[in-house]
């Protein structure tokens, strides 16, 4: 659910009909904007808000574009866009050692596992996943703007998969790392 919650604005765009593409971005960014609020008042540091921050700054500039020309060109680009701005955000959170899903996960996991070597290596995997799933989503909505097809039934079973794809390596991957550590005696069960 944590990762429903951080990836809100990006799924208000989403959902705001294409043809009103400045509303949506504006939208979105009102909502990254209430949910770093919301986070900031229960306590979340910014490791937990990375993508949430990058929402904010991408969809204020995505929706002063918008608002200035809402012909623009940027329009036909915009889903692809929203995948390379968040493939940016995931990989220079990788890049400075902070992988965005350890805020996440520091949500639920017990503070004694924080700082391990095995905590901290899932983020890294789980992080790059999500990551190079932004980069091939990108590049393929990518190809469909430049071949006309950028808000078309293609580009919204990409951009569906660019997030649910990760979402259930993230969730196997989990399981399959308390898993092994349970059965070496490092977890309580």
């Amino acid at each position: 659910m944590s990762y429903l919650r951080t990836f809100l604005p990006w799924i208000v765009f989403a959902v705001i009909p294409s043809r009103d593409w400045q509303w949506g971005a504006l939208a979105a960014l009102v909502a990254a904007v209430a949910l770093i609020a919301v986070e900031k008042r229960s306590g979340a540091g910014f490791d937990a808000l990375i993508i949430e921050t990058g929402s904010a700054v991408f969809f204020a500039v995505l929706a002063a574009v918008a608002f200035a020309d809402p012909h623009s060109g940027v329009h036909g680009y915009s889903a692809a866009l929203s995948s390379g701005s968040l493939a940016v955000i995931a990989g220079v959170s990788l890049a400075i050692g902070r992988p965005f899903t350890l805020g996440i996960a520091k949500r639920t996991t017990p503070r004694e596992y924080w700082g391990l070597k095995p905590f901290i290596r899932t983020n890294t995997v789980i992080t790059a996943a999500w990551t190079a799933a932004f980069a091939l989503t990108a590049a393929v909505l990518a190809l469909l703007a430049h071949a006309g097809d950028a808000h078309s039934t293609p580009a919204t079973l990409v951009q569906i998969a660019g997030f649910a794809v990760p979402m259930v390596f993230t969730a196997r991957y989990v399981a399959h790392v308390q898993a092994k550590a349970r059965a070496a005696g490092q977890v309580a069960r």
